[in-house]
């Protein structure tokens, strides 16, 4: 086992349970648009993805659309205000235990960061929601819109690295709820690679990215990384 300093989460799916909200919204954009995606072959293909990159991503793979480019920003335009009202109106909470598992953590020096494909404001709205705070509860938070380059580009990992100083990524662990989360991980040359099934994806898709580990929840983690 490596000594872990960073971790780097997800959030949807993984630390926050939102009940797949945001794939829910970008299959309605997208059925919207005429078509009849399923729900299943939105997280397929665009579990974990910047959300603009998502729908093109379900455009190209599971429609016979033409115009790929013009409805996926079509799509996109109609994405942001459809999860804003979802995420104003419908019950947001966390996976059990999650704070106290965050504490555990930076307890042993291990810094906490989510990082997620939603854009700033949306991950800003959604931790002021759960009363999660920068400094207090989570040791940062990165964006789409913070990096140059979304998942799977290691972008996002090497930001939390670069701003905790920890230059080995055999040091950083790396979990989600999505195969490209886990890809993200493998990108940057993460030490540790997690896959949950509390999320996007099931166990069978988890798998074809090979992550270190699959488990039912992220606080099982705390077996692993927490010394007694």
């Amino acid at each position: 086992m490596h000594t872990i300093k960073l971790a780097v989460f997800d959030m949807a799916g993984t630390t926050v349970n939102e009940n797949n909200i945001v794939y829910k919204t970008v299959q309605k954009v997208i059925n919207d648009l005429g078509y009849e995606v399923s729900l299943d072959q939105v997280l397929e293909y665009g579990a974990g993805k910047e959300k603009h990159q998502a729908i093109t991503d379900v455009l190209t793979n599971c429609t016979a659309s033409k115009e790929v480019k013009k409805e996926a920003a079509t799509a996109f335009a109609a994405f942001k205000p459809a999860l804003e009202l979802a995420y104003d109106t419908l019950d947001i909470d966390t996976f059990k235990g999650m704070l106290a598992f965050f504490k555990a953590l930076r307890k042993q020096d291990i810094y906490v960061v989510l990082n997620t494909g939603y854009d700033e404001k949306t991950a800003t709205k959604l931790l002021a929601k759960l009363e999660w705070n920068v400094g207090e509860d989570i040791d940062m938070l990165i964006t789409a819109d913070d990096v140059e380059n979304g998942r799977p580009a290691p972008d996002m990992i090497q930001k939390a690295m670069n701003a905790f100083g920890v230059t080995d990524p055999a040091e950083v662990l790396k979990a989600g709820d999505s195969e490209i989360d886990i890809i993200e991980g493998k990108n940057a040359n993460c030490g540790l690679t997690v896959g949950v099934l509390s999320g996007a994806q099931t166990r069978e898709q988890l798998e074809k990215a090979n992550p270190d580990y699959i488990l039912n929840t992220l606080t099982e983690l705390e077996a692993l990384l927490i010394k007694s």
